[in-house]
């Protein structure tokens, strides 16, 4: 087999049947390789066995990848070019990596003479990518392609899952090589770490002072990570609140680990998070943390995040997370699920039954003051009313994908989520223009289910030219743009923090006409709501429509985005806005230090 036969075959073995990516001259044996292999092995129900997706540009083949395996759990394959198509994978790469995606990106590279000879469309992918990426292979021994290519996709689901590049030489694709059918590369070191801790197990001694510690809390609470949902630990978490009730809030990475709609759900904490799940932070006295990681906009300033909780519990599949922001007083490496098994079989074993009424009448009641709300008498389009209203159509089963800004924050605290995997958005990159490829790449994944991008007029111009790929396939995705004519986001805190000075955030002055785009590029139903009185009726249109849907909504421009802890200050001290209820006085409005926007 030629070398580009070999990795299409690898691909083949490994259960892809998707691809994306653009082609180029030194990825070009790959590409007619999997031309042929399509050809080769026709399927009954006239689908190609090994689907390749063309986007407008490679970020867009990135996006759609990660968006892939973020709404399946499997792998996400990209295939691109040497030089600007690996250099367009970068932001994609780096995205996938800080969430933790499972990706398998494969580069093609000028020949192995002239590597380093500035020969044309060469970068030094492996430089690049190192600082980006789990890890990269530049395969410059032909003999080690195979098993280099299945070694990629271990590397990338095993542990904490994420982003591996494999930079393929031309000549490697066209080198004549022996079919093994199996083997992988040693990656000795890479291996014993992960063995050990797969093989990680809780004992009787730690189950036992676990519970002696959740015994004595009379206010407990789960913080529960993207890990939860990277481990398939979901129905794990259910089963131990149903044990034991305690509270679940979950990060930005977290949403639909835990049914959003339970009584014991308090959604979104963190910079943005509901008033209600911010403050049981602050209330609580305990915390169990799930494959969590304390980041800047869950935790601000960590030695003010949860002040009374006297004992913090700790599971995740990365030891380099334990005890990095908050100190853990007990904590174990390993399957976030086995773990979670194995206390919940332990406290049951156990008897073990926390009294917890008096906590669970606090929440209820803190759910109930400090509710989320908004302007609902206002005559302007409030952004809020669009989420409400898609997610009534929606009931929580739909995958949603968003880019980043405003939009982004009020999709995260106005949408129900009822399981994992159903929603998509770029947390700690917060990348612009990551929503549309997303759910292009999402709705590939699952082809019968409802996938929406609610997009921003602003992140939606980043990869706009993926409108045409939506068509191009005939995917039913639609697409939602709530324009407020600018940089929402950066315009919220140039109105808090610096006197409003909207420095090249506001868009009056830009002409683009989105529904004129969107028209180009193939949408039969594509419409501009601007009355407030044609709000339920035009949300059910759009999502009724059989077919790809664009609908841009003017909102009100002042719309922002509350809760919101500010730069330096606590939980105690968020600014909740003109209509949720808050409970103490909001920090200082003044210039920060913190790095935290």
């Amino acid at each position: 087999m030629s070398g580009a036969e070999v990795i299409v075959q690898v691909l083949a073995d490994e259960g892809v049947g998707v691809l994306f990516g653009y082609s180029g001259g030194a990825i070009l044996p790959v590409y007619d390789a999997v031309f042929r292999h399509n050809a080769e092995h026709p399927r009954a129900d006239g689908n190609e066995a090994m689907r390749l997706v063309v986007p407008a540009n490679e970020q867009g083949a990135g996006f759609m990848a990660a968006g892939y395996a973020r709404a399946s759990g499997r792998v996400g394959v990209a295939i691109v070019t040497s030089g600007p198509g690996a250099t367009n994978m970068v932001t994609p790469v780096r995205d996938s990596m800080a969430d933790s995606v499972p990706l398998v990106v494969i580069c093609g590279q000028v020949g192995t003479a002239a590597i380093g000879s500035d020969a044309f469309q060469e970068a030094p992918v492996s430089n690049i990518m190192g600082a980006c990426a789990k890890h990269v292979f530049l395969v410059t021994d032909a003999t080690q392609l195979e098993a280099t290519v299945r070694t990629a996709f271990t590397l990338a689901r095993s542990g904490r899952p994420g982003p591996v590049v494999v930079d393929v030489p031309k000549d490697v694709q066209n080198a004549a090589l022996p079919w093994h059918g199996s083997g992988e590369l040693l990656l000795a070191g890479y291996r014993a770490r992960l063995r050990a801790v797969e093989q990680s197990v809780l004992g009787d001694a730690d189950c036992g002072a676990f519970f002696a510690a959740l015994m004595r809390a009379e206010r407990p609470l789960i913080y529960a990570g993207g890990g939860v949902i990277a481990a398939e630990a979901s129905a794990a978490l259910r089963a131990f609140v149903d044990e034991f009730g305690l509270p679940v809030t979950t990060t930005l990475m977290g949403l639909g680990s835990f049914d959003s709609t339970a009584p014991l759900a308090l959604h979104l904490l963190g910079m943005h998070g509901t008033a209600y799940a911010n403050y049981a932070v602050e209330d609580c006295d305990f915390v169990l943390a799930l494959g969590a990681r304390f980041d800047d906009r869950v935790a601000g300033v960590p030695d003010k995040f949860a002040p009374r909780a006297k004992f913090i519990a700790q599971l995740d599949i990365d030891p380099s997370e334990i005890g990095k922001v908050k100190p853990a007083d007990w904590h174990h490496v390993g399957p976030l699920r086995r773990a979670l098994e194995r206390l919940t079989a332990y406290g049951r074993a156990h008897g073990m039954r926390p009294k917890l009424g008096a906590w669970h009448a606090h929440v209820a009641e803190l759910k109930r003051v400090h509710a989320m709300n908004y302007d609902r008498a206002s005559t302007l389009i409030q952004p809020y009313a669009v989420i409400e209203a898609i997610n009534r159509h929606a009931q929580g089963n739909a995958i949603v994908s968003t880019g980043v800004g405003q939009h982004q924050m009020w999709a995260a605290q106005y949408f129900d989520f009822r399981a994992p995997r159903r929603w998509l958005t770029s947390g700690s990159m917060g990348t612009m223009g990551f929503g549309l490829p997303a759910a292009i790449g999402a709705q590939f994944a699952h082809p019968g289910k409802l996938v929406i991008d609610i997009d921003g007029d602003a992140s939606i111009r980043m990869n706009i030219g993926e409108l045409e790929t939506v068509t191009t396939y005939g995917l039913p995705l639609k697409v939602v743009v709530l324009n407020n004519v600018g940089d929402g986001m950066v315009r919220q805190w140039q109105k808090l923090y610096f006197k409003g000075r909207f420095a090249s955030s506001d868009k009056s002055l830009h002409r683009k006409d989105f529904v004129r785009a969107a028209q180009a590029d193939g949408f039969a139903w594509a419409q501009r709501l601007e009355r407030h009185d044609a709000l339920e009726a035009t949300i059910a249109a759009f999502l009724a429509f059989d077919g790809p849907a664009f609908l841009e909504v003017m909102i009100d421009p002042d719309a922002g985005v509350y809760p919101m802890v500010g730069p330096g200050a606590s939980y105690a001290q968020m600014i909740t806005g003109d209509f949720i209820a808050s409970r103490a006085a909001p920090a200082a409005r003044e210039p920060s230090t913190s790095n935290m926007f």
